[in-house]
């Protein structure tokens, strides 16, 4: 492919956040061509809106080295890949009564926005596979981290008889080919940490063959110590919520509870976020409020494009890979 993208954003978006989509994008690129080092936060449904399309390129070029995800985004690339075809979109979601929102519940239909998920063929076809690991890790006395296990889940080849999309698509598969850095906050949260808590209650696994949050934590500050150099990790923010406020915190932790006063600030920032920059929002909070936590720093490169992610994410990441 030419630079079709990047010509025409380069020759089309040239004010508001248009030429802050565009800045973001230059400013990620020379930090790439410094030799530093890109984290991204995943909030929302960035997978069930298929970002893989683009990130699963993005993570083979190296274009990113560590990726900070809710346990949504972890699982729902997952699901797609293996029960896409029995995804439903629903392009009238905003006239819905309570009435069709049932029908869709007794369906097995959840709904994102205008895209149902299938609970039986995605969350359902995953759980017993994904159970039989969790329950081999707690056999031989092992414990992972939540993405280790979807590594292992990906790679040992079981769900390739279920593949309903072009696998180059999916990004937690090329995250699981590379052996991607990831951290997840509130894993709990999600589907999958629900099934797993249900196990736990059950009494047919141990709570502690899942690594936590804070082990999550301890392990993101010695990648930061070990990976940050004297100039520090980038930080391009999908979003809002824990996907971004848990790892950005990190090097405040490390300068002040750990009192290692060599720590670099994050040495680029970008948001992209239709969070309301008021109310005491810490989604919509403006990058110089970072640098009162500690975070950032005066002259780190900070942009915010006030737009859908949906749309931006990929503008950005087909400009990179142009």
């Amino acid at each position: 492919m030419g630079q079709e993208i990047r010509d025409f954003i380069e020759k089309h978006y040239l004010h508001f956040n248009a030429a802050s989509l565009v800045d973001a994008a230059k400013g990620y690129e020379l930090h790439l061509k410094e030799g530093k080092k890109m984290l991204i936060s995943l909030a929302g449904a960035m997978s069930t809106a298929e970002l893989g399309i683009s990130l699963a390129e993005m993570i083979r070029q190296d274009k990113v080295h560590i990726i900070s995800c809710t346990g949504a985004n972890l699982e729902e690339d997952i699901m797609n890949l293996v029960a896409h075809n029995s995804y439903e979109r629903v392009p009238d979601y905003r006239d819905l009564t309570p009435a069709e929102e049932w029908a869709l519940l007794e369906k097995g239909l959840n709904r994102v926005t205008d895209t149902c998920i299938p609970e039986e063929e995605a969350f359902r076809r995953l759980q017993k596979h994904v159970f039989n690991i969790w329950k081999e890790a707690e056999s031989d006395g092992k414990r992972y981290f939540p993405h280790e296990f979807m590594y292992q889940l990906l790679l040992s080849g079981v769900l390739k008889q279920y593949y309903e999309i072009d696998p180059a698509n999916s990004w937690m598969l090329a995250a699981a080919e590379k052996n991607l850095p990831i951290v997840v906050p509130g894993w709990e949260d999600s589907t999958m940490g629900n099934i797993f808590a249900s196990y736990c209650l059950k009494g047919e696994l141990d709570p502690s063959t899942m690594k936590s949050g804070i082990e999550y934590m301890m392990w993101l500050a010695d990648y930061y110590t070990d990976n940050a150099g004297e100039e520090g990790i980038g930080f391009f923010q999908i979003g809002g919520g824990i996907a971004g406020d848990f790892p950005i915190c990190v090097v405040p932790m490390l300068y002040q509870d750990m009192e290692r006063t060599d720590t670099p600030f994050w040495s680029y920032f970008c948001q992209i976020s239709d969070s309301t920059t008021s109310y005491g929002s810490y989604s919509g909070a403006v990058p110089n409020e970072k640098i009162t936590w500690g975070k950032l720093d005066i002259d780190t490169p900070k942009f915010i494009i006030e737009s859908d992610a949906t749309i931006v994410a990929p503008l950005i990441f087909q400009y990179l890979l142009e």
